[in-house]
């Protein structure tokens, strides 16, 4: 019996000694591995973000246009053909011409065009002309008048040199043209009746 006793004593005094074991916590709070595991998702998270953040930046910026400029576009008149008045009017002139007449404009010349025909050829031709197109060949190919088409002419009141016209000789148109001009410039004399009555004068003055 009292063996017993002794027995159920000894088990007793165990069990009052023995810790109390660990019981999870009630506020349901992680463990302290939970918060290093957070903040690694977190800068895993992060990392991702950054390149969508950085090509959102990439499409707000305006693009640049690479749309060139365009050069200026280049003049398809010859350098020099287009008329410029002289700084000092010239006592003598050298012009070289074409003359384009119409049916009963020139004296012994069996042309057939019309009036209107005349015009627009004339306009063409000077055309050609001031894009560099050969002048002795256009005179040679359609000139009324006799190739080369060349002539000398002295100013309002200077004497006429050996060779040259004084220009009153001339029509009007003629000389009107050839002295307000620079060498090298080339214009045409408009068909009229009193100033230019052969027809239109393409007219290039050469010195």
């Amino acid at each position: 019996m009292r063996g017993r006793i002794v027995t159920i004593l000894l088990v007793s005094a165990l069990c009052a000694g023995a810790p109390p074991l660990a019981r999870g916590d009630s506020t349901g709070t992680a463990p302290p591995s939970e918060p290093a595991a957070a903040a690694t998702a977190t800068a895993a998270d992060t990392a991702q973000a950054a390149p969508t953040a950085t090509k959102s930046k990439e499409k707000g910026k305006p693009k640049k246009s690479k749309s060139k400029s365009k050069g200026k576009e280049k003049s398809m008149t010859a350098a020099g053909t287009m008329p410029v008045k002289p700084a000092i009017a010239p006592a003598h002139v050298e012009v070289q011409h074409i003359l384009i007449g119409f049916a009963g404009s020139v004296p012994g010349k069996s042309i057939t065009r019309t009036k209107e025909e005349a015009e627009k050829l004339a306009h063409e031709i000077l055309d050609k002309a001031r894009k560099g197109a050969n002048f002795d060949s256009l005179v040679a190919k359609y000139t009324d008048d006799s190739p080369p088409g060349i002539y000398r002419m002295a100013g309002e009141g200077v004497p006429p040199q050996i060779g040259e016209f004084g220009r009153g000789q001339m029509v009007p148109a003629f000389g009107n043209v050839g002295f307000a001009i620079s060498p090298g410039n080339i214009d045409i004399a408009e068909y009229d009746p009193s100033t230019s009555p052969f027809g239109w004068h393409i007219i290039k003055r050469l010195r």
